[in-house]
């Protein structure tokens, strides 16, 4: 059994190991009494009562599934605490139900949970952000909520457990103790309260539980649009057995099977074996129970995964409008398209400009023949079928004015093919972009079409990189815009003897009639990550 790289902890966290190691143990798990009994004894021996208010410490505060299994790993790795995986999970369970976030809570944040590090985060108070966020993530203070007393008790605990907090990040540059322990738990305390509205209307919610036939679509980078179908079958309680059927627009498919856990009556996490590969799923189910949504990913490999939609299918479901594929069209042109749902029925409506004959029909999929008249207005239009309707469905344009590069910031990790701490590649792809009505590049008013095919290449991105001649030691860029870094450790071949890090550009050029589109973007390529919590 791997070990858990933030807390040292044999027992590996939640986020990395749901289905592989505790969920079959979660089966044999006790009802909610057995749960209580196991925090009495586990943890009610530091974690005293405290009168009217639960335990202290563990019910002044709220967190996500992945937030309680870091403070249990903190627990085992610190003080001792001695738990098996099936102990340490039914705690998680427990806390998650009884003490976690609402969806409202998590929904801002949710990347850091499925796991997506490609953004650029956006705080929600600039002074917490410049006094907490100097260490970790912003969200991983906004995927907590505390009473004001536990937040300063948090401050306190932030001195005791890293005592050179004072120096870190110039620290000295302000009265950081007076802020930390006065200002911050107030502010906090405010923003991130322990009582809420959303969350005790969320205790009164009644699960509607996600049994049942699913129509799936998503995105994976490299490979593009997939579409398809996932069965899920109850395997006890909260607990579930799924298989999901996956078809890419690229030709390749894919079977994914395993089994989940739903916390909290809507974070699904799950582990499946998907084309060979131990895939994790970390997906909300909405509060009406007709959708999943998230994100999957290899662990340990997070770049490497897809986004995640799906609606109810079947008798009885809503007619619902998914995805349109592609995405675009040019004016002047004639093309099909493909409208993907689930139980689809009535006219088909591309918008204005944009006339449709119907080539093949059934209830999860239609495809058209569209014709988009010459002179149209530029601009994204709806696409219904009956009664579903898809906002932004479908963008009709003239030119690709302009192209960006994705993922938003890229950096990869050398590492070793076979070892501990694997490669961290980036998969690029690049996004075709029309003005709008301003004829301005990078405003809110920019048009996106979708993702496009470009000729990719990759450079030295910097005069030192050059003398360095990184491009030859950093890694490689295949054809389809993925990146492999390098081997990790010293390179007897580079100059210094360094290891294969390095500052590179990456370009992509796309082809749009006679004319050449081109965006470059910044490439990192840096060392392992050694500590990777699952809430960074």
């Amino acid at each position: 059994m791997r070990l858990c790289r933030a807390f040292s902890n044999p027992v590996r966290p939640l986020a990395l190991s749901l289905a592989v190691s505790a969920i079959p143990l979660l089966a044999h798990a006790g009802p909610e009494t057995e749960a209580k009994a196991l925090l009495n004894a586990k943890c009610a021996v530091c974690h005293l009562p405290v009168e009217g208010a639960g335990l202290n410490r563990i019910d002044q505060s709220r967190r996500t599934p992945e937030g309680w299994d870091m403070t249990i790993g903190r627990m085992v790795a610190a003080h001792g605490v001695r738990l098996t995986s099936n102990e340490r999970m039914t705690l998680v369970k427990y806390l998650a139900d009884t003490n976690g976030l609402a969806p409202e809570e998590s929904a801002g944040r949710r990347y850091l949970l499925e796991r997506d590090f490609t953004q650029v985060e956006k705080p929600d108070d600039r002074h917490v952000a410049e006094t907490c966020a100097r260490c970790h993530s912003y969200g991983r203070i906004a995927l907590q909520r505390r009473t004001e007393d536990d937040w300063r008790k948090l401050a306190n605990f932030h001195v005791g457990q890293f005592p050179t907090i004072e120096i870190q990040q110039a620290g000295r540059d302000r009265n950081w103790w007076e802020i930390a322990s006065q200002e911050m738990p107030k502010a906090l305390g405010t923003r991130y309260a322990f009582d809420s509205d959303a969350w005790s209307k969320w205790l009164k919610h009644t699960v509607t539980q996600p049994t049942g036939s699913w129509r799936i679509t998503g995105h994976r980078p490299g490979w593009g649009f997939y579409d398809g179908v996932a069965t899920v079958q109850a395997d006890g309680t909260d607990r579930y057995k799924v298989v999901m059927q996956m078809n890419y627009a690229n030709g390749k498919q894919e079977t994914a099977e395993g089994k989940a856990v739903l916390f909290t009556g809507y974070e699904w996490r799950a582990t499946v074996k998907q084309g060979g590969q131990e895939i994790q799923q970390v997906f909300a189910l909405s509060a009406d129970g007709q959708q999943l949504t998230g994100r999957w990913f290899q662990p340990g490999i997070d770049s490497i995964g897809g986004t995640l939609h799906a609606v109810r299918s079947g008798a009885g479901a809503a007619s619902s409008l998914l995805a349109v594929q592609p995405t675009y069209i040019k004016a002047g042109t004639t093309q099909k398209i493909t409208l993907i749902g689930s139980n689809l029925t009535g006219d088909v409506s591309l918008g204005n400009g944009i006339s449709v004959k119907t080539l093949e029909s059934s209830p999860d999929r239609i495809v058209v023949e569209a014709s988009a008249a010459q002179g149209t207005d530029v601009g994204v239009r709806t696409v219904s079928v009956g009664t579903a309707k898809l906002d932004s469905g479908l963008a009709l344009y003239q030119t690709v004015d302009f192209i960006t590069i994705e993922p938003g910031q890229a950096m990869a990790r050398v590492g070793a093919n076979n070892g501990p701490m694997p490669k961290v590649p980036v998969q690029f792809e690049s996004v075709g972009y029309a003005y709008g009505p301003d004829g301005k590049a990078g405003t809110e008013d920019d048009i996106r079409l979708g993702y496009m095919p470009a000729v990719w290449s990759v450079d030295n991105g910097t005069p030192y990189a050059a003398s360095m001649n990184d491009v030859q030691f950093a890694g490689t860029l295949d054809g389809n815009g993925l990146f492999i870094p390098g081997d990790a450790g010293p390179n007897p071949q580079r100059k210094f003897k360094t290891n294969n890090a390095g500052d590179l550009k990456v370009t992509a050029v796309l082809t749009d009639g006679e004319r050449k589109v081109e965006a470059s973007k910044p490439l990192v390529v840096t060392v392992q990550r050694w500590n990777d919590p699952p809430i960074r």
